[in-house]
């Protein structure tokens, strides 16, 4: 079965899905951007098309469509199966505007990353009309929580899978004890993800105990005004700003907290928050549908409501940590594992291919 990827060719999740569809299927991919390294070692430059823009996540990306006679000349030598495309507001109306306006031969596959379903149809609509017409052209979708699935159906989704953008193998158990008072975020330092309320939790809780640390991992535009909260008298000292680092850099500092904050605005299924749980952090999480797909509050984590005293629910899981710890990780090893997810998702593409139901 032939399938093209079609995606941000630069970002390290398409380049997860490409490792996990390679030796399943004839995989082939085409990019908004340019490609990782690790795409092009996977694929020969014969199998890749670099379409060279520069999309922005906010939106109005003119520039991806004007590639749309470029993109399909090649679809066509191509001929796939299956044109795969990712995050459905751009490179699903790529795929949409190739098969249905200019004849591109192909079955359309989507997946959506969250803001595409969650966020982008809210903003007109034009948008939401447009977000419309990709899913219904789209033979099947995939979806990494059961809220984000009900919003593509509500919007005319067809058939729709629902599995976590897990990890592709459960990381070893941390070789020594965790940090009880080590905490840890690594989303990004910009608005959505809100970590200037990850400043004001952690905050809290330095107040009551005198020893919590908190680490922040990645970057962003508000990183300087948070490193100027983290300066004032009741944070000064307690927080360390490391930036981007490498994902070995990531595991060691997921298995020494035992804690992992992430609050942000709107999301889907985090894939941190799940490396996180893997690692054994108790995850402390922001009050969305999609969470609460993965925490029982107060059992195997919290999620955290606004004006909630934070330390004393802490207070009350501190003795329990361990326990909690490794039962965040045996459901990561029944739920959240992706190559068993992706095996499912190829032999229902093969289904469809066949004629199945």
């Amino acid at each position: 079965m032939r399938l093209v990827l079609l995606g941000d060719g630069e970002s390290p999740h398409l380049e997860k899905w490409a490792r996990a569809l390679a030796p399943r299927v004839e995989l082939w991919a085409a990019s908004s951007r340019g490609f990782t390294p690790g795409l092009e070692a996977l694929l020969p430059a014969a199998r890749r098309l670099a379409l060279g823009t520069t999309p922005r996540a906010e939106g109005g990306n003119v520039a991806v469509l004007r590639t749309l006679p470029r993109l399909a000349a090649w679809l066509r030598t191509v001929r796939a199966d299956w044109i795969h495309a990712h995050y459905l507001s751009s490179h699903g109306t790529l795929a949409w505007l190739a098969t249905r306006v200019l004849g591109v031969p192909g079955r359309i596959a989507g997946s959506a990353w969250g803001s595409d379903i969650l966020v982008a149809p809210q903003r007109s609509r034009v948008a939401r009309a447009l977000t419309r017409r990709v899913l219904r052209a789209c033979a099947i979708t995939t979806s990494d929580s059961q809220v984000m699935a009900d919003r593509m159906r509500e919007l005319g989704a067809r058939e729709v899978m629902v599995f976590p953008f897990g990890l592709e193998s459960l990381p070893p158990a941390a070789a020594r004890p965790k940090d009880d008072a080590l905490f840890f975020a690594n989303r990004g330092l910009e608005a959505i993800y809100r970590p200037e309320r990850v400043l004001s939790a952690f905050a809290e809780v330095a107040h009551a105990w005198p020893q919590a640390r908190l680490v922040v991992a990645n970057d962003g535009s508000l990183r300087a005004a948070l490193e100027a909260r983290a300066g004032a008298a009741d944070l000064a000292g307690r927080v360390q700003f490391v930036g981007r680092i490498s994902s070995e850099g990531l595991a060691q500092w997921y298995d020494a907290a035992r804690w992992y904050f992430s609050l942000p605005a709107s999301d889907s299924v985090s894939v941190s928050v799940l490396e996180a749980m893997a690692h054994g952090c108790v995850p402390l999480l922001s009050d969305l549908p999609a969470n609460r797909e993965l925490v029982r509050n107060g059992e195997n984590g919290l999620i955290l409501v606004e004006g909630e005293a934070l330390a004393p629910r802490l207070d009350a899981l501190r003795p329990q940590a361990d326990r909690l710890a490794e039962a965040n990780r045996c459901w990561i090893a029944e739920h959240a594992l992706f190559p068993p997810a992706v095996d499912r998702f190829v032999a229902r593409l093969e289904a469809l291919q066949g004629g199945g139901a």
